[in-house]
């Protein structure tokens, strides 16, 4: 109708459609805008009449005017945003408008008018800034009439230009995308330009192709809109042929892998273009070769067309499928990867026909997908596929293995166990890394094995990586069989991985991780290339507190192997010519000696060295000892001289015995020589308890103690005679004063003579510190020196007083400078502060020292070691404050005094950092329980002052868990518990509140609540020599603070997927033993929520039915317990299985069966009640039975109480409807039960009475375990031959019989089957398998409980803070019942085809839109179709009609025929045909209509139908 309009409007424009278009043009809205459009389009199109030559003139005129003055400002302005929703469609519609009327106006203009404004659009565009966008519109328009070839090249020129610009965003992007989808397609036109544009795009080339390389998206938008001419469906045309280019199909590759589903839709495109074109061509190509491989991209031939379409249909579909990002729609498709891989090698040549770049885009692509399931299924195909699949040229999959392989791999989350594997089993991906590593460097050639692990080994550095993915990754490298491919560069490599990439990891991780490294370089390193100072360097980066540590099977793997590859290292390139340092022995000496030699212009006061040195030099002492050790042992020899380890240890004697007499050593000298002697003193034996067994160390210690009066003659006058003066010097202090304590355990280990030295060292120490710290200070502002002396002298006694208080056999508490020591804390100032020092006098030293930076540091350090002292007095000497209101001149009361220490050390904790606060705990530990009666308030105080601390520190290794400990221990103090809870007053409320909370937090912070329940479980069952003055009162804290036992019992959250992640790698790392050094060395932290219920549990296993407290405390517990229950039970009546709630339940009723045993008649005649209405309540599989197995130990133990039991079956069928299996399965293990009774024949014949009635009950279930229950029951009977039964013996015996040969095989054969083998009445027994494995493990397990609710026998082994008696009998279940799997109860029919469909995996369905069938297909031919289809599906292929004519509504037919679809019917009647066009038809059928056979038949007519 517009056109009509519009042709109507010309013709009576009287012959000047000039002035029509300027009449239109003012003023000119949206719909003059698109009238115009419309005008100019029928004038271009020369729908009319031609016009006269005059007025074709003025029409060009107006033309030339409309475009310049009317549709150019248009374009720049009518794009604009902003204003309001409506006001900004209209500038839209007006634009869009203008660009039409602008390309007609080109039309009628010709080329001049082109070249007008292509000159002006180009200016423009150099000219920069906005209204780019409209500059591309005017060349759009003008491209088509562009003629001169000089302004075609300008305009291809800035069009490249602007494709290949880096901006994102904005109008640079628009204007970007504008020229590829539409400027660069209008230009291609030309066949000139159509080469320059091509050259561009890709990259390469002359001319036009030097510039930018546009990104992947621009390049495929405009090499789609470009398709016509690079990829013509007809004869092929002027332009190149974009499949002889090697840079296209790596344009369609990069986009088939791109995030944006646009671009990698249009690669798609292009690749179907160019498959269609060449099959419909059956061409003759190849594109040349890309890369120094030789094999090209892309090639075609006539005499393989069909395989070739074959071939890439299918990866057309799974690219297509890839789409999807479901797993279950993906999955089918897999196997086609394989075929795809077997079609595109040729075992003959044994090289690739399809370039293996194709191969990658799909793995890439499943890589990158955002369903982690997708990219796991992904990675481990490609893993097994290069594992049992012969690559050839296996160098070109390095890159992509570096690349996209290793970054999918850093997803933490793909590391998970499968569904079917136990905790503490390595990962499926983790193993498959392993082989596939093992594999692919085995394919590669020697000389490129070493480049790929340097790649590899760096990428680990490259980017942040979790510790679990690091974690295998080192595994993997580690399980490589030993080749020498690593070098000095990778060795530096992995040194970076150790230091940068794994320092904020888990300890535990970390640990394991470092080991395999160590592994992966003694396995790969090519001694040749590397030179002993390079690898002792790198041993250095390993932890010797997380892996390498003497006596771990590491070490002994690390000293054979250096015993190995003695004499085999490079010699190192700074080493004189003369000296032969690539044996191990040389190089250590020539080590120790040059670590000792000093520069002779040395400072004295210079900082203390770097600890690396001295940490370098001890492990290479002890490794090259052990390795002599080693070769001696091989060699025979029984007496070792130690030769070598004397000359490695000389050097630093000779030193170390004129540090008393030489006072001008140089400093760095005695720093060097004292750092390396802590190390070697801090050396430890794993495995030899006697220290004389570990030869090597011995040696070592008993030659170190020879120059110790010299050394303590030195650090005696470095000390006190004010030779520490700077505030570099504290870091010396702190050197000498770790000194003393292993000295003094060195004494005690080989000499004991030496002892009165340490004494004479001890008392001059002290003394000469007090004398330091009491001088008086006449001056206004102190000095630094002075400062100084006095942080170095508190240090001091600091040093001195945890000596005394953890070397008591010293013997050191007689020397008379403890008095001296105690009378000088029991009047010191506590919080003493001390000022900062006035810095004048020392500007002549080193700039460092003339700064007051760090010195509140100092300052808290000074005010942390008097509460250490302190701390030491009150805990050491008791009579202290007696002591102290005697000599005192104002005497104060020993309740006073205490109370201001209090009151000093609250103000302490608010000055002093987190870090500093543990003495202050311990001195409240001692004063709150002889001040919560006088002073509660003050101690309530406390207590919250304390909360505050911990509850404000982050949860770091070093701080939150050592002052946790502190705070658990003076919290939960057994004095602190039993005042409060004497008072009941509201510091037991306190505590109470604190001890919630903790439990709160721990649900953050993964083992806080163990480190509390650890502390009182211990310290209430096995109280320390201070406590067991008050055993009574030790235990008693665990009836007045039951809530912790009961809490600790059913402890335990529902962790999140990382979380659990975690725990399992910590399990699989655990379960490697000793294999792992990790698990050796590192420190225990029994941080596992297991480990609260193991230490609760082995607590309940502890007690003593026999003793009162114990008695009474056990009866409370199983009350709660059960009041636990009904309260979880109340607060959700459904909950679903492994819910919180169910977990829950199931550890209350696991702890109530420990403590069944201990309890008493009395006691359980009240409570089995309980326990029965439980058995009412309870539903999920793995509290019932535990609840069956309580009711059947109790009624063994106590017979009399049957009456009770026979009570539960008497309430209406309502209340028993759910419960009823339960009490029939007690029944079932009835000949338990009467083993203690005394008359059996009543129980057993009230027994029969009782299951007979429930075997005619409606109920299915019901039925099976009543007939169970009646087996066993009659069994019995028969055995007592029971007189009264035998009337009933032919009934019983021929129901039983029928039951056992009932015949067909439906459900009810089966479960009869399936229930009388389940493990509750096959297996297990009630008394032999009763057992902390079974309880905790094994019926868990064997009841399909979450696997994270297993615990485990080893758990309970490896807890050892609180330890079972060695006679504890109950540990281990049977291994018949150990041995069990889980029982499936569901129905689990399996096609009788299925071995089938295994086979033919490949042609499973894949879920995509395609249509049924096409018009060619044969209509007699449907019914095979149809056949065909259902066999594929696995479906039976029956002759099944379903006859639905006299359904009339759509919807139930719609379902009626997808069910008839999905059950393999040969065909449904239905009366009309026209339901299938129906919506709600279609909507419920999901297209089965298609794929079944439809008949139409009337009502009249379904006689003859049937």
């Amino acid at each position: 109708m517009e056109v009509v309009l519009a042709d109507a409007l010309l013709s009576r424009c009287g012959g000047d459609p000039g002035a029509l278009l300027r009449a239109v043009c003012a003023p000119l809205s949206a719909e003059r805008a698109e009238a115009l459009r419309l005008l100019l389009q029928r004038l271009a199109a020369g729908g009319l009449p031609p016009p006269a030559p005059g007025q074709a003139e003025a029409l060009r005129r107006a033309a030339w005017e409309v475009a310049l003055e009317r549709c150019r400002p248009l374009l720049r302005g009518g794009e604009a945003t902003g204003g309001p929703a409506g006001a900004h469609g209209e500038r839209l519609r007006l634009a869009r408008a203008a660009r039409g009327a602008l390309r007609h106006c080109v039309q009628l203009c010709g080329p001049p008018l082109a070249a007008r404004l292509a000159e002006d659009a180009l200016v423009e565009l150099a000219g920069g800034g906005a209204g780019a966008e409209a500059a591309v519109e005017a060349l759009v328009a003008a491209a088509p009439r562009l003629e001169e070839p000089a302004l075609v090249g300008r305009c291809v020129a800035a069009a490249l230009a602007l494709v290949g610009t880096e901006e994102e965003g904005g109008e640079g992007e628009a204007a970007a995308a504008l020229v590829a989808g539409r400027l660069l397609p209008a230009l291609g036109g030309n066949e000139a330009a159509l080469r320059r544009i091509w050259e561009g795009l890709l990259g390469g080339g002359e001319g036009g192709g030097a510039g930018p390389v546009p990104r992947a998206g621009r390049a495929l938008l405009a090499l789609s809109a470009l398709a016509d001419a690079l990829l013509p469906r007809g004869p092929a045309g002027p332009g190149p042929d974009a499949r002889l280019c090697p840079r296209f199909w790596r344009v369609v590759q990069e986009g088939l892998t791109e995030r944006d589903g646009l671009c990698r839709k249009r690669a798609r495109y292009l690749l179907k273009r160019a498959l269609d074109l060449s099959g419909g061509q059956r061409a003759e190509l190849r594109c040349p070769a890309d890369g120094g491989d030789g094999s090209s991209l892309f090639w075609w031939s006539a005499e393989g067309n069909e395989k070739l379409m074959q071939f890439w249909e299918t990866y057309i579909l799974i690219m297509e499928t890839l789409e999807g990002n479901q797993i279950h729609v993906i999955k089918p498709v897999l196997p086609k990867l394989n075929s795809l891989y077997e079609h595109a090698i040729s075992v003959e040549k044994s090289c690739w026909l399809f370039h293996p770049s194709w191969h990658m885009c799909i793995y890439k692509r499943m890589f990158e997908s955002e369903n982690k399931t997708l990219a796991k299924e992904g990675i481990l195909h490609f893993l097994e596929l290069c594992e049992t699949k012969h690559f050839p040229n296996a160098l070109g999959f390095s890159e992509f293995i570096i690349g996209p392989l290793m970054d999918a791999l850093s997803e933490s989350s793909l590391y998970s166990r499968s569904p079917g594997q136990l905790m503490g089993a390595c990962p499926p991906l983790g193993v498959r890394l392993q082989k596939f590593l093992a594999t692919y460097l085995g394919l590669l050639p020697e000389e490129e094995k070493g480049s790929f692990l340097l790649k590899f080994i760096q990428k680990m550095t490259s980017r942040h990586w979790c510790a679990v993915p690091i974690l295998f990754l080192s595994m993997a490298l580690a399980y490589i069989p030993s080749c020498k491919v690593l070098g000095t560069e990778e060795l530096r490599a992995l040194r970076d991985v150790l230091q940068c990439t794994m320092i904020t990891h888990q300890i535990l991780l970390r640990g394991a991780a470092q080991c395999c490294l160590l592994q992966t370089a003694m396995h790969l390193t090519d001694v040749g290339k590397v030179s002993l100072p390079e690898v002792s360097s790198f041993f250095l980066s390993l932890r010797p507190e997380e892996s390498l540590r003497r006596d771990t099977m590491l070490w002994v793997e690390l000293c054979s192997w250096l015993q190995v590859n003695d004499r085999c290292f490079r010699k190192p390139a700074t080493s004189d010519s003369e000296r032969q340092e690539t044996s191990l022995c040389p190089y250590v000496r020539s080590l120790v000696a040059e670590y000792l030699k000093t520069p002779a212009s040395e400072r004295e006061n210079c900082f203390m060295p770097d600890w690396f040195e001295a940490k370098l030099v001890a492990t290479m002492i002890m490794l090259a000892a052990d390795v002599e050790q080693m070769r001696n042992k091989y060699s025979g020899k029984s007496n070792i001289e130690w030769i070598e380890l004397e000359a490695f240890l000389n050097p630093l004697l000779d030193v170390l015995m004129k540090l008393g007499s030489n006072a001008y050593i140089p400093t760095l000298k005695t720093d060097k020589s004292l750092q390396l002697l802590l190390k070697l003193l801090q050396t430890r034996s794993l495995k030899c308890s006697n220290t004389q067994d570990d030869r090597v160390l011995f040696f070592i210690w008993k030659s170190l103690l020879t120059p110790v009066e010299s050394i303590l003659e030195f650090i005696l006058r470095r000390l006190t005679a004010n030779e520490l003066s700077t505030v570099g010097d504290l870091d010396r202090c702190d050197l000498y004063l770790a000194l003393i304590p292993e000295i003094v355990n060195l004494c005690m280990r080989v000499n004991w003579k030496k002892v009165p030295s340490i004494n004479n060292f001890i008392l001059s120490l002290t003394n000469a510190s007090i004398c330091n710290l009491q001088e008086k200070n006449c001056e206004e502002e102190p000095k630094l020196k002075g400062q100084i002396k006095k942080v170095a002298s508190m240090a001091s006694l600091t040093a001195v007083c945890e000596i005394m208080d953890r070397k008591s056999e010293v013997l050191l508490e007689s020397l008379p400078s403890v008095d001296s020591l105690k009378t000088f804390i029991s009047f010191s100032q506590f919080n003493e502060v001390l000022k900062k020092p006035s810095y004048i006098e020392e500007k002549s030293r080193l700039p460092e020292e003339t700064t007051s930076q760090g010195w509140g540091k100092i300052a808290a350090r000074y005010v942390r070691d008097q509460w250490i002292c302190l701390r030491f007095i009150l805990s050491s000497f008791p009579a202290l404050a007696q002591e102290y209101e005697e000599t005192s001149e104002v005497p104060l009361s020993r309740v006073e005094r205490s109370r201001k220490i209090l009151q000093s050390a609250l103000e302490a904790l608010t000055i002093l950092p987190s870090d500093q606060v543990l003495p202050v705990f311990d001195c409240m530990k001692v004063l709150v329980p002889k001040l919560l009666d006088s002073s509660e308030s003050l101690c309530i105080e406390a207590f919250d002052l304390a909360w505050k601390i911990i509850s404000s520190l982050s949860n770091t290794q070093l701080i939150f868990w050592s002052n946790l400990k502190a705070f658990v221990q003076f919290i939960f103090d057994t004095e602190i518990l039993a005042v409060a809870a004497s008072a009941k007053g509201q510091a037991y409320a306190k505590i109470k509140e604190i001890m919630f909370k903790l439990i709160d937090m721990s649900a953050t912070r993964t083992g806080v609540f163990n480190v509390v329940v650890s502390h009182c479980c211990r310290s209430w069952i096995f109280p320390t020599a201070h406590e067991r003055t008050a055993l009574i009162n030790a235990f008693l804290n665990a009836g007045n603070y039951c809530e912790l036992i009961i809490e600790a019992c059913v402890f335990g959250t529902v962790f999140r997927r990382d979380q659990r992640l975690i725990q399992d790698v910590h399990a699989f790392i655990e379960d490697l033993g000793e294999k792992c050094a990790a698990n050796v060395v590192t420190e225990s932290t029994n941080r596992d929520d297991h480990y609260v219920r193991v230490c609760a549990i082995k607590f309940l296993c502890l007690l003593d039915g026999s003793n009162i407290l114990h008695k009474t405390f056990m009866e409370d517990i199983f009350i709660k317990l059960l009041d636990k229950d009904e309260l979880v039970s109340r607060s959700r009546t459904r909950y679903y299985a492994n819910s919180l709630q169910h977990r829950i339940k199931n550890r209350v009723w696991q702890a109530l069966l420990v403590l069944l045993p201990k309890l008493d008649q009395n006691f359980l005649c009240g409570t089995l009640g309980k326990v029965f209405q439980a058995g009412f309540g309870n539903n999920q599989a793995s509290v019932k039975y535990f609840i069956e197995w309580i009711v059947i130990l109790s009624l063994h133990k106590y017979p009399q109480f049957l009456n009770k039991f026979w009570d539960c079956f008497c309430y209406d069928e309502e209340k028993l409807k759910t419960s009823i299996c339960t009490f029939l399965s007690v029944l079932s293990h009835f000949d338990i039960i009467l083993q203690n009774a005394s008359e059996k024949k009543p129980a057993l014949k009230k027994a029969l009475i009782v299951v007979l009635q429930w075997c005619f009950n409606h109920n299915f279930s019901v039925r099976l375990y009543a007939l169970i229950a009646l087996k066993k029951i009659w069994g019995m009977c028969r055995k007592l031959h029971v007189e009264e039964f035998e009337a009933l013996t032919p009934v019983i015996e021929s129901s039983l019989q029928q039951v056992e040969n009932m015949h067909g095989t439906g459900n009810a054969r089966k479960n009869w089957q399936r229930i009388q083998d389940h493990f509750f009445f096959a297996t297990f027994h009630p008394l032999e398998d009763y057992s902390l494995e079974t309880i905790f493990y094994t019926l868990p397990r064997l009841s399909e409980l979450a696997e994270d609710e297993w615990i485990s026998l080893s758990k309970f082994n490896r807890f050892t803070d609180v330890p079972l008696p060695p006679a504890f009998q109950w540990y281990c279940s049977r291994k018949e019942l150990r041995d069990l799997k889980p029982s499936d109860w569901s129905q689990q029919d399996m096609g009788s085809n299925s071995a089938e469909a295994d086979g033919q995996s490949e042609w499973t369905d894949v879920q995509k839109k395609i249509i049924p069938w096409k018009n060619s297909t044969p209509s007699l031919d449907l019914e095979m179709v149809f056949q065909d289809r259902a066999a594929k599906l696995g479906k039976s292929n029956s002759r099944l009609i379903v006859v639905a004519s006299l359904i009339d509504k759509p919807t139930n037919l719609g379902g009626l025929c997808r069910t008839s679809e999905i059950f393999g019917a040969s065909a449904l009647v239905v009366s009309s045909l026209h339901y299938i066009h129906d919506k709600q038809f279609q909507h419920l059928s999901v297209s089965a209509e298609q794929w079944l056979s439809l008949v139409e038949k009337c009502t009249d007519d379904r006689a003859s139908a049937a």
